[in-house]
């Protein structure tokens, strides 16, 4: 076992856990799962059945990440953020067959208590503000806050937010690395 596991965290048979991950206090890593090198896992996460997290994902306490959630590499799940997975739930009526799908995209940010309604696509480095919930697909580099989240402006690789000029040009303030705005798209030049 080159991974590490709290001896309170459940896991259970037929997972993939790559060399460097640890999961913390109280999780449970449901059957069929595939957690990525170098993965954090909270306390008290639950991922569910056949969720795929990719390489260096940080999953902060208290994350539910439910079946048909696939995260890519460098993700961040803030604190208490959650997923759904079926769009119109009932007790009383059994919906696994209808469980749609989400994609995080690498280097994406979801902030602490976001909610992401499912079938709902976050574009590589989004980064989505506490508390929002969203009800559609993200862009790449999109920043976006509230309920239902709206999106306010644009993100850098680092997390900075990015000021565009009149030709459609950013430098992030941290990395100096350069940004292209056209036609509703950021790009990294």
């Amino acid at each position: 076992m080159d991974f590490f596991a709290h001896p309170s965290a459940i896991i259970d048979e037929g997972c993939i856990i790559g060399s460097g991950t640890k999961i913390w206090h109280f999780s449970h890593i449901m059957p069929k799962c595939i957690l990525g090198e170098n993965c954090n896992i909270g306390q008290n996460v639950v991922i569910s059945p056949e969720v795929i997290l990719g390489r260096n994902v940080k999953v902060q306490n208290n994350v539910s990440i439910y079946t048909g959630v696939i995260c890519e590499d460098d993700v961040f799940l803030g604190p208490s953020m959650v997923f759904t997975n079926v769009i119109n739930p009932r007790s009383a009526i059994n919906r696994k067959n209808q469980y749609a799908k989400t994609t995080v995209k690498r280097g994406a940010t979801i902030g602490a208590n976001a909610t992401i309604v499912c079938g709902h696509d976050i574009g590589e480095f989004a980064f989505i503000g506490a508390g929002a919930v969203v009800t559609k697909n993200i862009p790449a580099y999109a920043l976006v806050i509230g309920n239902p989240a709206r999106q306010t402006g644009w993100m850098s690789e680092y997390g900075q937010k990015l000021i565009f000029n009149k030709d459609g040009i950013a430098t992030c303030d941290e990395s100096k690395e350069t940004y292209k705005l056209e036609n509703g798209q950021v790009t990294k030049l």
